[in-house]
């Protein structure tokens, strides 16, 4: 499978949880991806403020939810809500290779050496070393890197993975429920479970 590149395309995207879990209930219902499109065009079912939101939101979340494979909608459908929401993360992981790698190199290390702490000048320090590897990175902006580091870390929050202070973010080993680890190692999905789960 080839790599997707980086992008900066999450400065204009949240977590969307509530928005992930009603799109994966309704594929549960039996529902074509065209008819959740229909839906959300017609009845506005994440609540968007404008209808060009509705379809980023749309856009972003399918994405998200067709990263991973159909048969995780069951196993989700049975977890509790902070695997639920380590699946979104999992699935945001995977749409969004960027945050993925922040997950894994950042995240998965700090955990591993028993640091539970997460800064700003942690988050400086990978971008910088992104935009030394990466031709694309080095022409982003520093407000676009802001901004990124400002939804990267609500991501994290809103996963549960880290707490909201400040500058300083304390950082919450989760643990995922054993079908989902099941699952994700079927799946072959080492990479974000090791990143989520903090193990070499």
């Amino acid at each position: 499978m080839n790599r997707k590149d980086y992008s900066a395309g999450a400065v204009k995207h949240a977590f969307w949880f509530m928005e992930f879990r009603k799109v994966v209930s309704l594929r549960l219902e039996g529902k074509t991806w065209e008819e959740i499109k229909q839906l959300n065009e017609n009845e506005n079912i994440f609540g968007a403020p404008t209808k060009l939101r509705a379809t980023q939101i749309f856009n972003t979340v399918s994405a998200r939810v067709k990263s991973l494979d159909d048969s995780f909608y069951p196993i989700f459908d049975a977890c509790d809500l902070a695997s639920q929401k380590l699946f979104a993360l999992v699935a945001a992981m995977t749409y969004d290779v960027l945050f993925g790698d922040l997950v894994y190199e950042l995240v998965r290390e700090k955990m591993i050496i028993g640091s539970n702490e997460l800064a700003d000048s942690d988050l400086r320090i990978f971008f910088k070393d992104k935009q030394q590897q990466d031709d694309k990175v080095a022409k982003w902006t520093e407000a676009t890197i802001k901004k990124l580091m400002v939804t990267y870390k609500s991501m994290l929050f809103e996963a549960g993975v880290t707490n909201k202070a400040k500058d300083i973010r304390e950082i919450y080993k989760p643990l995922p429920d054993p079908a989902m680890e099941g699952w994700m190692k079927e799946q072959g999905m080492m990479y974000q479970l090791k990143a989520i789960m903090g193990v070499r």
